[in-house]
């Protein structure tokens, strides 16, 4: 077989791609231009670019803080941990931003805790009472309470072993609360006896005995009385009964007081009549008065008359004057 020729079985080689390396820098600037872009968000999204004031906490351990955590109020955040710094006197400064927006809510009042719980972190919260305080000045120095539940486990777990104690302690054989429940079980079985709760309280059978015989002889007399006093009713306020008789004698004395009234009503009339003739008696005698006193009045005038005509006839023989 003759040898044929071999042909080139490579591709051809690409077109090189114009410009490349001046596009090569436009995608690395726009890729730089897009981190730095989502870096600045990033920022302006936490508050970075807000304006901000200073608060500075101190305490004694600040165990749990750290750099960037938040303190809240009511639940929401209002300022940031910038720094933890030790101060010269050995205690901690906890330097915070507080955004200005978010300022208003601190007051010269307010107080600042610093709390660490069973699950999860440490925590920074402020609370303010009273509203109406002045604000909280820019770089003020405010002191922290310090809250900590791991620290009464101690305690706690040293209370609960008491307890398991005296539990055990109440719980043994020879223990004054097993005594105490084996005298309520006999108690309990005395008040299903026979004489129940009589029985428990006298002690023994035979005073409950007496005590329900008097009670018995109690219930018999106070039968006999009701007798006594139902027949005592029938006799006072029955038909035939005392309280009737009664009711009829004063019916009979309203009608003899009745009687009375008219009697005397007739002995006044009387009476009037009889003042009337006094009074009659008493005006004709006062009207006799007057008559006599002037019947008195002409005699005494007649007398000086005829004592004036002696006078002046002495010699007169017939002195005597004859009234018609």
């Amino acid at each position: 077989m003759p040898d044929t020729p071999l042909q080139d079985s490579e591709p051809s080689a690409a077109p090189p791609v114009p410009q490349l390396a001046l596009k090569a820098r436009l995608l690395l600037l726009f890729t730089v231009l897009l981190i730095g872009a989502a870096v600045t968000y990033l920022l302006y999204a936490r508050g970075f670019f807000e304006p901000t004031q200073t608060l500075v906490l101190t305490t004694d351990d600040s165990e749990g803080v750290s750099v960037g955590m938040d303190m809240t109020f009511s639940g929401f955040p209002i300022g940031r941990v910038r720094k933890v710094e030790l101060g010269s006197t050995g205690d901690v400064r906890i330097l915070i931003d507080v955004a200005r927006k978010d300022a208003h809510w601190l007051r010269t009042s307010s107080v600042f805790t610093l709390v660490r719980g069973l699950v999860g972190g440490t925590a920074i919260r402020a609370f303010t009472g009273v509203l109406t305080d002045p604000p909280l000045p820019d770089g003020a120095e405010r002191p922290v309470l310090r809250g900590d539940a791991t620290a009464e486990l101690p305690r706690v777990i040293a209370s609960a072993r008491e307890v398991l104690e005296n539990l055990t302690s109440m719980t043994r054989e020879d223990a004054a609360l097993r005594a105490s429940l084996a005298n309520v079980q006999a108690v309990t079985e005395k008040l299903k006896g026979p004489q129940g709760a009589l029985g428990v309280l006298f002690g023994n059978e035979a005073d409950a005995r007496r005590l329900i015989t008097t009670l018995e002889r109690t219930n018999a007399l106070l039968a006999r009385f009701d007798t006594l006093a139902a027949k005592a009713d029938t006799q006072v306020f029955g038909p035939d009964g005392v309280v009737r008789e009664t009711r009829a004698t004063v019916v009979q004395l309203n009608g003899l007081l009745a009687d009375t009234r008219e009697s005397l009503k007739k002995v006044d009339a009387v009476l009037v009549e009889a003042q009337a003739v006094g009074a009659n008696v008493r005006s004709g005698t006062e009207d006799l008065g007057a008559l006599r006193g002037e019947v008195e009045a002409s005699l005494r005038k007649v007398e000086s008359l005829i004592n004036e005509i002696n006078r002046k006839w002495p010699f007169a023989r017939e002195t005597e004057i004859r009234l018609p």
